[in-house]
């Protein structure tokens, strides 16, 4: 995974964004491309994957609030915890860090793959992603978010001042839903709410919201949502 260049238009909101700790689960090209942009906005990101020691180089660059541990220290570190990894491996994720999840803000970034004709894979199209993430990373507080979006186009909007990338969010639990929605605008984007975990499903593989990469107007009118008063 390559380094985001040094970002010289940070904006000021996310200059004062107030500092959270996070862990992110599987810092791959979407995880770590966000995890960066959210270090670069003055939170404290820990970067984890099966393969932390391929991390070092990529933190080393962003200085002291961006560090690498496993998926359990990214859990136990993090009070919001982004999970970036191939869908199947959440149930084990959510056996394996149940204690260390408890209670904590889940943003799930995950996807089943397309054409997967698994048991979980059969599960998730038939109750949806949302609702059947939070089933296995249970006693977390989960939001689905960053999981219709591409980290080129994250990383873009990142760096612009206008035309931003809008990341739609879903979530049963409102507080939840704020941080979430936060931490999409720290990442430089503009949040979309678009209702609860069951509503998610506009946004997943084939619905109209997923890989929209458009912007706040675009993606209202995709998803048939009013206009914000």
């Amino acid at each position: 995974m390559a380094s985001l260049p040094v970002l010289g238009q940070v904006k000021e909101a996310k200059k004062q964004a107030k500092p959270m700790r996070i862990g992110v689960i599987g810092a791959g090209w979407l995880g770590g491309t966000v995890g960066q942009v959210w270090v670069r906005a003055g939170h404290e990101v820990l970067f984890s994957s099966r393969h932390p020691d391929e991390l070092v180089s990529m933190t080393r660059q962003l200085g002291p609030r961006a560090s690498v541990g496993t998926p359990r220290q990214a859990a136990e570190f993090g009070s919001v915890v982004l999970f970036a990894v191939p869908y199947a491996a959440l149930p084990q994720l959510g056996r394996d860090l149940r204690t260390a999840l408890r209670g904590k803000v889940a943003l799930d970034a995950c996807n089943p793959p397309p054409g997967r004709d698994d048991a979980l894979a059969r599960e998730a199209l038939t109750h949806g992603v949302g609702p059947t993430s939070a089933k296995y990373l249970p006693g977390t507080r989960l939001v689905r978010a960053f999981s219709a979006v591409d980290a080129t186009a994250v990383e873009a909007s990142s760096a612009r001042q206008s035309g931003l990338l809008a990341v739609p969010i879903a979530g049963d639990d409102t507080p939840a839903v704020q941080v979430a929605a936060q931490l999409v605008r720290d990442a430089g984007c503009e949040p979309l709410v678009v209702g609860n975990l069951a509503a998610a499903i506009r946004f997943q593989r084939g619905g109209p919201g997923f890989r929209a990469n458009t912007t706040l107007p675009e993606l209202r009118r995709l998803l048939g949502l009013p206009e914000k008063d």
